[in-house]
């Protein structure tokens, strides 16, 4: 084993006849780093991945040391070099990750190296699930629709895909139409604690993982510290380089009491993330214990951690208890792993049980489960509560925020003769990872559904319905329970297993409906059983988006509106004419249980048996060959990145940036949902009339996302959102800018590709909480390749931070109470950022001149939010890419 091992903490463990080494954390506070017993669960598994990996140059002693010292004030501005086991993708940031890796080896074999060298040195898993799209709904060959048109529009993508898992090395490909690649990676590809070869010994240690999508945290349900990273990063780890991170503030969340009768997992969970908002986690651990732990399962942890992103955290942990052995032996893993998670955790003292003492935290918050009440999120936020009984009031506000509460009771006919009003749900989606891979809230809602259909309430016929669980697991056991026929007949047919509606690939609405609610400009609204509900993601026609339970889902279908007091309205009427209200047709506790009980251990084993396999149309597909792709010119969805072009072999000097132009002057909450392409692509925007030069028709268009592997698509659709207000260009909406000195409005892209051949520097200009929300690697790639030198903001999400140094970009944050606006931007400024050199530290204050139209000049002092000395590194070589190919060349030379 090479860990230099200073603490001499090796021990072995015996389970079940095989022995494994492992670096104890018991033996290290024997040899002299007292009271780390205490340390929260997850910082322990931070402390033995120092141990693991100390080498003296990216990890040292002093850094072992330093997880004991946290103790003594529970925060820390030490830097250290995390390792994780593993990396999990999914396709949309999938794709690019691998068209970066076959660039590279284009790029080491120009320079002289070996493109061989370019391969995954962490075992990787790419779970294609983010490309079916809502095409067909209502029918019992929705999926079959769905499935075809989806290898139909991606078979380029996917056929790369197969190279890639035939010319890398520890990389795996999980085929389209298997599931969303946080609930396989939760049923499937987890282990809890991890084990390989090293130096002829078998090692165990904690499993662990980075993703390419934010919402990689679920795992932490299943005591798997794993958290979301930009591709871009994604990409360094599978490289093997560590990811450099801050010693992270931990917040410790006590749960006591159950949840009572009528209450969901995704009603404690949207109670969490207003909580946890409102107190301020971002970029902090957040971990979970007490009492309550005892009567939460695993799939209902698996909720909770899922939307840390939502509620700001890094990641929110639960620590390894009898539950998650359950949970490993219901979801078909074999008894050597199970018995090895056990023996570890109980060596390590990473088991949480009954008599466990409290672990140390920054700050505790308490919740009491029976406290929490049946609840939605929206209309834009994940964090904005609504309690049920308060929804009709929450949209009449809405209305009248709109100026449209005039029109609250007016109804609009459409041509197939519906009257549709504002607050009718046009989208009810049971979707996404969160939820779909709980099967209490799913029973739930099979459960709702056969109690409505025996009442006699169908959905309103305004209503595009849809049901695309998480894996093919969830279909087996909805068919078990018979309860899949009474979701049919509501509209929830199986539409695909993948992210769909959650993600924006909601699809068409009927075109009547559709065409109504656009010339109208009615306010109609989603229901859906996902994470994020941000503007214009999830239906360019739908304003108001409300994250609910899945039960919720089919409630909202049956009512047709959101403009209700469910707890007190009547959803429908029963065959006799007699209202129907929701106490009538919701479930007991007792009864999902008894349903629940049906899933089976079996189930699994079954259904994962040959995951990697995929259908006929995956294996008959044509594969190219050779250690380099041979890229396609004409393919309007694989091209050859210009990231490393003309790459030289030593980097240039660091330049300070002398006259840039503000390509956009922007508010607070920019989502990467903002700034990275994402959803449908408009005919007649940029991105649009490329495809269109390029011979592909508008119905032909597939998503933003689907094209993630062709840059020219990617950076004429960054900032091309229809929802970003610039203000630069008041009282326009979407992607618009004002090009100077000639002031003429334009796209934003059209307007960077003009400064670039005016050779001006952009520099992006901002509010709070700049790149929050899902890990985006274009939000980053696509400004570089615009032009974009600095993004200047009040704050920055923690993700996109360190994407924006991957690529090259330089985050400034504004110091004190000076913003954008005490400082009066409007856009004509032109700014100068000085003092930028191959000295800069850490943090450094970087001197920026902002000259006005007038000609006068304002000096200021920007924080640099490069936080740590590797990140200077990267950024000194043009991004983390250009870092790890220099140093790979080196190595082989």
């Amino acid at each position: 084993m090479t860990a230099i091992d200073s603490f001499k903490t090796q021990r072995q463990l015996t389970v079940n006849g095989t022995s494994y080494h492992y670096f104890s954390l018991p033996a290290l506070e024997e040899a002299g780093l007292k009271g780390i017993s205490r340390l929260p669960y997850s910082m322990k598994i931070l402390l033995e991945n120092l141990l693991r990996h100390e080498d003296n140059l990216t990890v040292k002693q002093d850094d072992i040391e330093a997880l004991r010292a946290w103790l003594d004030t529970k925060k820390s501005d030490r830097e250290i070099a995390y390792r994780p086991a593993r990396v999990l993708m999914q396709d949309f940031t999938g794709v690019p990750a691998v068209v970066d890796l076959g660039a590279m080896r284009d790029a080491i074999k120009k320079m002289g190296g070996n493109p061989d060298q370019i391969n995954p040195l962490s075992p990787v898993d790419l779970v294609i699930d983010h490309s079916i799209q809502v095409d067909a709904f209502g029918t019992k060959n929705a999926i079959d629709i769905n499935a075809r048109m989806e290898m139909e529009r991606n078979s380029e993508r996917y056929s790369f895909l197969r190279w890639g898992q035939t010319a890398f090395d520890n990389f795996r490909v999980v085929p389209p139409d298997t599931g969303i690649c946080h609930q396989v990676n939760l049923e499937f590809l987890a282990k809890t604690v991890w084990h390989d070869e090293k130096d002829g010994h078998k090692v165990a240690y904690p499993d662990t993982l980075v993703g390419t999508d934010s919402h990689t945290t679920m795992v932490n349900g299943l005591g798997v510290l794993g958290w979301g990273v930009g591709g871009i990063e994604a990409e360094a780890a599978m490289l093997g380089q560590p990811i450099s991170m801050l010693i992270p503030e931990v917040i410790g969340v006590r749960l006591t009491g159950r949840l009572r009768d009528g209450v969901t997992a995704t009603d404690l969970v949207l109670t969490l993330t207003q909580m946890l908002r409102q107190k301020g986690v971002v970029g902090k651990f957040v971990e979970y214990f007490g009492t309550g732990l005892a009567d939460l399962p695993v799939a209902d942890r698996a909720t909770i951690a899922n939307m840390a992103p939502e509620y700001g955290a890094t990641c929110g942990f639960f620590p390894i208890d009898q539950a998650t052995l359950d949970y490993l032996r219901l979801t078909g893993r074999d008894e050597q792993t199970i018995a090895l998670a056990e023996a570890y955790a109980k060596a390590q003292g990473l088991w949480y049980g009954k008599d466990s003492a409290e672990p140390q935290f920054t700050d505790v918050l308490d919740l009491d489960l029976a406290s929490v009440e049946p609840s939605l999120a929206g209309p834009k936020r994940p964090q904005d509560r609504v309690e049920l009984s308060q929804l009709k009031q929450a949209f009449e506000k809405l209305l009248m925020d709109a100026n449209r509460a005039g029109e609250k009771d007016k109804t609009f006919k459409t041509d197939d003769n519906l009257d549709l009003q504002h607050g009718n749900v046009v989208i009810a989606a049971i979707t996404s990872c969160t939820n779909t891979s709980n099967p209490s809230v799913l029973m739930a809602a099979g459960l709702v559904a056969k109690k409505a259909v025996e009442k006699g309430l169908n959905r309103k016929p305004w209503v595009k319905t849809s049901l695309a669980p998480g894996s093919q697991v969830v279909t087996r056991y909805l068919e078990v329970s018979g309860l899949q026929p009474y979701l049919n007949r509501l509209g929830f047919d199986l539409v695909g297993y993948g992210c769909t509606t959650c993600i924006g690939n909601s699809g068409p609405l009927p075109d009547p409906i559709a065409k109504t609610v656009s010339e109208q400009d009615l306010l109609v609204s989603a229901v859906l059983s996902g994470n994020r509900n941000f503007e214009g993601r999830i239906h360019p026609q739908v304003k108001a988006n409300w994250l609910a339970s899945p039960p919720l889902v089919v409630i909202f279908a049956l009512a047709g509106t959101t403009s209700i007091d469910l707890t007190k309205e009547p959803i429908g009427h029963d065959k006799q004419g007699q209202p129907v209200y929701l106490k009538d047709i919701w479930p007991s506790n007792a009864e999902v249980a008894e349903e629940v009980a049906k899933v089976s251990s079996k189930m699994f084993s079954e259904q994962y048996a040959d995951v990697f396999a995929g259908n006929q149309d995956w294996q008959s597909m044509a594969v190219p060959a050779g250690e380099t792709y041979t890229w396609q010119s004409e393919s309007t969805y694989i091209q050859h990145p210009p990231f490393f072009m003309d790459m030289s072999k030593e980097p240039r000097p660091i330049q300070s940036i002398e006259g840039a132009r503000l390509l956009a002057l922007l508010g607070d909450s920019i989502t990467t949902d903002h700034i990275s392409p994402a959803g449908s692509i408009k005919a007649d925007s940029p991105a649009g009339k490329y495809l269109q030069s390029k011979g592909v028709q508008v119905k032909d268009f597939n998503s933003y996302g689907a094209r993630r592997g062709n840059h020219e698509v990617m950076m004429r659709g960054t900032f091309a959102n229809i929802r970003i207000r610039n203000e630069m260009v008041p009282g326009i909406e979407g992607g618009m800018t004002k090009h100077y000195p000639s002031q003429e409005v334009m796209s934003i892209y059209d307007a960077a590709m003009r400064y670039k051949r005016e050779q001006v520097p952009l520099v992006i200009v901002a509010g709070k909480e700049y790149g929050t929300g899902s890990s985006r690697d274009w939000a980053a790639k696509g400004p570089k390749l615009q032009g974009v030198c600095a993004v200047i903001a009040e704050s920055f999400e923690r993700i996109h931070r360190s994407n924006l140094i991957g690529m090259g970009i330089l985050p400034l944050q504004f110091q004190g109470e000076m913003t954008r606006k005490t400082l009066k931007l409007n856009g004509t400024e032109i700014i100068s950022i000085v003092g930028i050199d191959g000295t800069m530290k850490p943090n450094a204050e970087i001197k920026a001149i902002i000259q006005r139209e007038d000609g006068s000049k304002t000096e200021i002092a920007l924080l640099s939010r490069i936080d740590t000395q590797n990140e200077i590194e990267y950024y000194r070589h043009g991004g983390i890419l250009q870092y790890v190919l220099r140093n790979m060349l080196k190595n082989s030379q």
